[in-house]
């Protein structure tokens, strides 16, 4: 493990989001790096048009992190 990444890993919480926060802004800045591919962009293109059809239908976050809690 690096020297930085330790450092890094010592912060509170809240600090190591602020960094992972700035690392993506500096990422997705640079839509290169962040490509989709058409297949993938179609796939999410749907998932939003059968979300938009049926807002009510799914899961909410709280329920996919507990099921994914349980899982672990």
């Amino acid at each position: 493990m690096t020297q930085i990444l330790q450092d890094i890993l010592n912060l509170s919480v809240s600090e190591r989001i602020i960094i992972v926060e700035a690392i993506w802004d500096s990422i997705s800045e640079n839509e290169e790096t962040v490509s989709l591919s058409e297949e993938t962009r179609q796939l999410l293109d749907d998932r939003l048009i059968a979300h938009q059809n049926n807002p009510n239908e799914g899961s909410s976050w709280e329920e996919v992190k507990s099921r994914i809690k349980i899982q672990f």
